[in-house]
């Protein structure tokens, strides 16, 4: 309930001038915001033709890694962890890729076949390549999730709390100004009666 008096007036206008200064602040953080989607987009389609291409060159083995050999170099590719740092952007805690890890390779030279340390590298280079994706798509979800939010209260205040404040600063100063009014009015007619 709005309470129309001079206290209310000077509150409505404190909060309606915090409100214009808060606002420049959550616009900026949203332009911001979506500049970093953006590259981030542009960066998942970046990693994805990288693992298309470590694809390809994978495909060239793939006649051999199905052939019967005594050690299974896909097992030899299986990730032991994967490191990642985390920056902060217009206070979103995003992934960056670091490195990815490896289970140990442990067999013996001799007892594979002479396309198993290529193919493994090449295996190797897919799987990092993909990691990149996932962290760079782990990066997308989060600044967008930071997108919706952050609009959502610039549309807040632009389009509800703003206009808020200064209908109702208009109300009080209607009110006060007839109240004004009537005490002027109510004067003259006590000064005439007086008379």
């Amino acid at each position: 309930m709005l309470k129309l008096t001079k206290s209310e007036l000077r509150d409505q206008q404190k909060s309606l001038q915090q409100l214009g200064r808060y606002l420049p602040t959550l616009q900026l953080k949203k332009t911001l915001l979506q500049v970093e989607v953006n590259k981030t987009t542009t960066e998942i389609e970046e990693r994805n033709d990288l693992w298309q291409k470590a694809r390809n060159e994978v495909l060239v083995f793939a006649p051999l890694l199905v052939e019967k050999v005594e050690c299974n170099v896909m097992q030899y590719a299986e990730i032991a962890h994967v490191h990642k740092r985390y920056e902060n952007i217009a206070g979103v805690e995003i992934p960056e890729f670091e490195q990815i890890i490896f289970q140990d390779a442990d067999y013996f030279l001799f007892d594979t076949p002479l396309w198993t340390d290529p193919a493994l590298m090449l295996i190797k280079k897919l799987v990092e390549a993909k990691e990149r994706v996932k962290v760079a798509e782990e990066k997308k979800r989060a600044l967008e999730k930071e997108l919706r939010e952050v609009s959502i209260r610039v549309n807040l205040f632009e389009k509800v709390l703003i206009p808020r404040a200064m209908n109702n600063i208009k109300r009080i100063k209607v009110f006060l100004g007839d109240q004004q009014l009537t005490a002027v009015a109510q004067a003259k007619v006590a000064k005439r009666k007086k008379r």
